[in-house]
């Protein structure tokens, strides 16, 4: 009875231990992305309300955006990029401040968008957003099925919603920003399941990676989910969304 007791501890310890790690890691991740949205919709508020704030961003006497403006709107993508490209070799503490500061330039950002919709409008979005992305989160960490096949579908579709997008600056048409919002809610919905799987993975696999290279990898998944989640309610926005 001792031997088969000791054998049921050896066969439950690993996994008890895998499942521990795995649920840290992602509480970490979501920490993280948590963080990174209260800091952009807190930015985002104090900007779309103070005219002095937006008026860094705008000249309120022509409605042209300020060199600080196209700043705004052109730098968290480059952030994105580089920090996609260099985390690796950044410390713990660069990393860190370059997701805040990522997270504070998005709020100005979509302060934008915070004017040109009802503030009624945002909040239901914002809650539609929140249960959208809590459910496929939940599906991404239960399921399963493997989805990285699926991955690589989405990824494609993101590529052609990008592509149809620069082309639709130029066509303007109504009809093509339609359709290019429903598959965009399609491919983001996709993306959260599919990466809060990946991000369960990664957290399976973590043992050799401790201390700062753990948490730097939980804001790379921060980050990765962060923008599902802000691709997702700019999409849904678009349908649910009433213009001032």
């Amino acid at each position: 009875m001792l031997t088969q007791r000791n054998d049921y501890q050896q066969a439950y310890e690993p996994s008890y231990q895998a499942n521990t790690m795995v649920q840290t890691f992602m509480a970490k991740v979501f920490s993280w992305m948590f963080l990174a949205l209260a800091i952009t919709a807190f930015t985002s508020y104090m900007f779309a309300g103070s005219e002095s704030l937006m008026g860094l961003l705008v000249n309120t006497q022509t409605g042209s955006m300020s060199i600080l403006g196209w700043v705004v709107m052109l730098a968290p993508l480059g952030f994105v990029f580089f920090i996609s490209f260099k985390f690796q070799s950044m410390s713990k503490g660069m990393l860190t401040l370059l997701f805040l500061i990522f997270s504070v330039l998005m709020g100005m950002s979509l302060s934008f968008i915070l004017l040109a919709y009802t503030a009624a409008s945002v909040f239901s979005t914002f809650v539609v957003t929140s249960g959208t992305f809590g459910l496929m989160a939940v599906v991404g960490y239960t399921t399963k099925t493997d989805l990285t096949k699926f991955g690589s579908i989405l990824m494609m579709g993101l590529i052609g919603i990008i592509l149809a997008s620069i082309v639709n600056m130029f066509l303007h048409s109504g009809t093509m920003e339609y359709v290019i919002s429903f598959i965009g809610v399609l491919i983001f919905t996709g993306l959260t399941a599919y990466d809060v799987q990946k991000l369960k993975n990664i957290g399976m696999a973590a043992g050799p990676y401790q201390g700062a290279q753990m948490d730097k990898l939980s804001i790379m998944g921060a980050l990765t989910l962060y923008l599902d989640f802000i691709n997702l309610f700019l999409f849904l926005l678009r349908f649910m969304g009433n213009r001032r």
